[in-house]
């Protein structure tokens, strides 16, 4: 008896700022592919959460959300980064909020439709949605705005019709070999994560406070020498001075903070002990600058 042929493909998950793409890939993938916060425009680099099943393998590209205002070159790599994820990927999932449509998940609709790929059209957030019954004219009108694949409504947080939307993508996924072992769930390194992860507890703590122009940089990551103990040295660059002490907080309370914060997750990721070093240094309009953004991993390829 023949063997079932293997699926894979790549989804890139597109839409406009903090409507929910790095929670759905998350919950997709099953492990913290990306780092979520209130922010919008937490995610600034595509990053690969790979999901393997028996058959298929599902390789959901999270792209930084696409966005009209490009005042920076940051904002302008985000959006060329997003953008190329259109190109270079079997399936598209255009993820919006329920019950809101603006100018901007226009524009991403209308890159993705131009793309030529299969797309999906889904309605995140619809626990926030009562009565239920408001979803039919939503979803009604949703389906008029394209050729769709399928208007879904989800929920990423509750991971709420996640299954079904995850049957549909394998059996649109191309025959072909699996990219990735079946073990491996990200395409990116853990000196990546690491950063990430420092990034992420920065922006939670900060709140309204945090300076866009913020980005870590782990410089060393490497075991102890009696080899129980993970020691990593991490750099948080600013573009100012002013937010440099914003960042570390009155009598470092801040920073001590966001360190304890990543510590603990860390020691949770690792599972052994984490010595968690993290420094503040300013550099100018770095977020504006291409020899910057390359130096921090934003290529935006």
């Amino acid at each position: 008896m023949p063997e079932t042929p293997t699926r894979c493909g790549f989804v890139a998950v597109v839409g406009r700022p903090n409507v929910g793409k790095s929670t759905l890939v998350n919950a997709l993938v099953g492990r913290k592919v990306s780092i979520v916060t209130s922010r919008p425009q937490t995610t600034r680099q595509r990053v690969v959460g790979v999901a393997t099943g028996p058959d298929a393998q599902l390789l959901f590209v999270d792209t930084p959300g696409m966005h009209r205002q490009e005042r920076k070159a940051l904002n302008r790599m985000m959006n060329r980064s997003a953008q190329a994820s259109l190109a270079d990927t079997d399936m598209v999932l255009v993820v919006t909020e329920a019950g809101r449509w603006t100018e901007e998940d226009e524009d991403v609709l209308e890159r993705a439709l131009a793309a030529g790929r299969p797309v999906i059209l889904l309605l995140n957030k619809v626990d926030r949605i009562h009565p239920r019954e408001q979803l039919l004219p939503m979803l009604e009108s949703a389906a008029a705005r394209g050729d769709f694949e399928a208007v879904m409504p989800i929920s990423a947080e509750r991971g709420e019709n996640l299954d079904r939307l995850r049957e549909m993508l394998e059996r649109l996924a191309p025959e072909g070999p699996l990219l990735f072992p079946a073990e491996q769930w990200s395409d990116r390194d853990e000196r990546f994560h690491v950063a990430e992860i420092v990034r992420e507890k920065l922006m939670r703590r900060l709140r309204e406070e945090v300076p866009y122009g913020l980005a870590v940089e782990v410089e060393r990551m490497a075991e102890s020498t009696e080899g129980r103990r993970l020691e990593i040295a991490a750099v948080v660059w600013v573009e100012r001075e002013a937010h440099k002490a914003i960042v570390i907080g009155k009598g470092g309370e801040m920073l001590k903070a966001v360190g304890q914060a990543a510590r603990l997750e860390l020691r949770a990721r690792f599972d052994r002990p984490v010595h968690l070093e993290i420094w503040v240094k300013v550099r100018e309009h770095w977020t504006d600058r291409d020899a910057d953004l390359r130096r921090f991993g934003y290529d935006g390829g």
